[in-house]
């Protein structure tokens, strides 16, 4: 496994500041994970009031997110970073910005829960959904932990799912496009329901975004707009 040495820098109050904004990030990071979990808890629940409480929350990431951006720019003003080390600042601007996306769409899932919340409305798609989200959520959590521990491996592994959750995302499309046919009444909640699959979708973009910044981070290599075959013949070990 590829590893990043931040601790060897002449000044030890270096290392900190670095160490500090890494640590930041993973707690925005477990931050993400609780509000994208809870919000497919009160969608698939049907718990209003869970869903209220995700719908209401997101301003506890946008604050991380403005604190730790702010730490970038202080870092890149005094220490005036190279190589590993502005790396690892630039990847850390970009995953944050992935991580605080992911935090609005976890919005959506908390704000469609609440209005989804009566009995049955959900229905005959939660199956999917569930299945879909814990795609989802398993990418998510991977993509954090390679980030975590510098893995390039893992990054690219992480990344490779990403076919898992859009073949899952588009069987729910059809199911629910198909269901709009057969019962056009059911106009509002289907939308509301394609909605939150689109939601989860978009997470595992992001998702796949944080991978390929591990990647940038651990050999200096921008891989994205690169295709899935060419990074795991050229990254992947074995």
């Amino acid at each position: 496994m590829d590893k990043l040495h931040l601790d060897q820098h002449i000044s030890g109050q270096f290392n900190l500041e670095l160490e500090d904004i890494r640590n930041k990030v993973l707690a925005m990071g477990g931050l993400v994970e609780a509000q994208v979990s809870n919000g497919l808890i009160a969608l698939l629940e049907g718990d209003g009031d869970l869903g209220s409480t995700v719908s209401q929350a997101d301003f506890e990431i946008n604050a991380l997110e403005v604190e730790i951006d702010e730490d970038c720019t202080q870092v890149l003003a005094r220490r005036q970073p190279a190589a590993s080390d502005l790396r690892l600042i630039v990847a850390v601007i970009k995953v944050i910005t992935d991580l605080e996306r992911i935090g609005d769409e976890a919005e959506k899932l908390g704000r469609f829960a609440v209005e989804l919340a009566q009995p049955g409305e959900v229905g005959d798609y939660r199956k999917e959904l569930r299945h879909l989200g814990e795609l989802v959520k398993t990418m998510l959590h991977d993509a954090l932990d390679a980030f975590a521990r510098m893995d390039v491996d893992a990054a690219v592994n992480t990344a490779g799912h990403d076919a898992d959750v859009d073949r899952e995302y588009r069987t729910l499309e059809r199911l629910l496009a198909s269901h709009l046919v057969e019962d056009p009444r059911q106009v509002s909640k289907l939308f509301k329901v394609t909605w939150c699959a689109r939601a989860l979708e978009r997470i595992g973009d992001h998702s796949v975004n944080i991978c390929e910044y591990v990647v940038y981070l651990v050999k200096g290599r921008d891989i994205r707009h690169t295709s899935f075959d060419q990074i795991k013949s050229e990254f992947l070990k074995g």
